[in-house]
């Protein structure tokens, strides 16, 4: 097998491993609180909005330090550990206890951080700055297909339904325990990639990857590793892409389980109100993998860099907010076990609903590719720091939106969103703009993203 091939191979290995353990999770996610409200009559009274913002808050914390941690025990090791700790996650809730909720969500935070960092160094190393878009793409398409094949489970299995029994329970979160860890084990295929520097060069992509098991050479890598992670912090492009990431984060609270909980939330929908759960969730996964697919598909032909694929993202999703503020009651993310009966500016539309979950899917795939190839491409020899960065970013302002989901009606969430999406693509486009100006500087045509 060629170096290119070996590079390609280890793209998909890594996007289909992502797609079982996100099966999972993100199917977890998405009917999480649906499934909380109906054992909170028992002896269990966790919050899944709660869990999440521990989730998120421990993921952003633990981005701090998650470098340092994949430097030592290398990429695919780290990313093995941490989908046994998804996979635990998911466990929980096979016979669910409000201690073992909340625990587990703290050790998710801390493998999240691991794997992701992990994950964007796995793929800086296998891609060039050629192809990177197109790997990114390929990435994308594949994890975001968990949205598909763990929702249609749910659109079928809970059609009809109004609650959700302890069977149903736990039919559903043992096939997804068995899911996340098939994915976990694929990451075993993943082959390592041989040294190309010449003697003497040395970047953090080989610190990452590197042989030596001393004691001492891993302290140094993990302490530059972090050293590097803080550098990285304070220059002009990260603190400007940080504000398109802190956007991804509130996006990605509201599509990945608040959504979800206002389409079950709104009583109007009748007895699909549930199974409409996962066709919503569905056709979020047809939204990212169209959009995955087709910016990745289109990378090598672009002549216009980045930024035309994050104007369409910002675009699609304030269409998409604009549908759900006239067509979902404003109380739906707050609505109590009973639902609400109340309506906004139309009568609740499952079309409309349904609709705006495939919008959501595709401005979400269009702004994350593109962080994921900017990165990739400003921080080739920093990977792993640059997309602890990025999560860091990202996963607090998940957690922030995630605890203020438990309050905020929908209309404050949406303007929320409007207001960071708006910066967060003025700021994206500055520093599109400065890489094309370095390519240009380089005498490098400015044709892939």
């Amino acid at each position: 097998m060629s170096p290119e091939s070996k590079k390609l191979f280890n793209i998909i290995i890594l996007g289909v491993s992502f797609m079982f353990i996100f099966t999972a999770f993100q199917t977890c996610g998405n009917i999480e609180q649906t499934v909380i409200t109906n054992l909170n009559n028992t002896d269990f009274h966790g919050s899944g909005y709660t869990s999440m913002a521990i989730i998120y808050g421990v993921f952003s914390a633990s981005n701090l330090l998650s470098p340092s941690v994949v430097a030592v025990g290398g990429p695919q090791l780290s990313m093995v550990v941490s989908g046994i700790f998804y996979s635990l996650y998911i466990a929980v809730f096979i016979q669910p206890s409000t201690w073992a909720f909340y625990t587990a969500s703290v050790f998710i935070g801390i493998a999240a951080a691991v794997l992701w960092t992990a994950q964007g160094n796995c793929l800086t190393v296998n891609s060039d700055e050629n192809t990177i878009g197109r790997n990114s793409g390929i990435f994308w398409a594949l994890l975001q297909s968990s949205l598909f094949f763990g929702n249609l489970y749910i659109y079928f299995a809970w059609q009809g339904k109004t609650y959700i029994s302890e069977s149903d329970r736990r039919t559903v979160f043992i096939a997804l325990t068995v899911i996340s860890l098939v994915g976990t084990v694929l990451f075993f295929l993943i082959r390592k990639q041989e040294d190309t520097k010449a003697p003497g060069e040395e970047d953090s992509t080989n610190e990452i990857l590197g042989d030596s098991s001393s004691a001492q050479n891993k302290m140094m890598r993990a302490v530059s590793a972090f050293k590097k992670s803080i550098k990285l912090s304070f220059t002009k492009e990260i603190m400007l892409l940080s504000v398109t990431t802190a956007y991804t984060g509130l996006e990605l609270t509201f599509f990945s389980g608040v959504y979800g909980t206002c389409i079950g939330a709104v009583n109007r929908f009748g007895s699909e109100e549930k199974s409409l759960i996962g066709l919503s969730g569905i056709f979020i996964g047809v939204g990212e993998i169209l959009g995955g697919g087709l910016f990745g598909l289109l990378s090598k032909n672009s002549r216009f860099g980045r930024n035309p694929v994050v104007m369409l993202g910002i675009i699609v999703h304030f269409v998409a907010f604009y549908l759900i503020f006239f067509n979902m009651p404003n109380d739906a993310p707050i609505a109590p076990m009973e639902g609400t009966d109340r309506v906004a500016y139309m009568i609740p539309s499952k079309e409309v609903a349904v609709f705006c979950s495939f919008l959501l899917g595709l401005g979400d795939s269009c702004f994350n590719t593109q962080l994921l190839s900017i990165l990739g491409f400003l921080y080739s020899e920093d990977s792993a720091p640059a997309f602890a960065i990025f999560k860091f970013v990202q996963s607090i302002c998940a957690a922030v939106a995630f605890f203020y989901s438990n309050y905020f009606l929908l209309q404050w969430q949406l303007l929320i969103m409007v207001v960071v999406g708006f910066f967060g693509t003025i700021t994206f486009f500055t520093v599109e703009w400065e890489a094309a100006a370095a390519l240009a500087a380089r005498g490098s045509d400015y044709s892939s993203i």
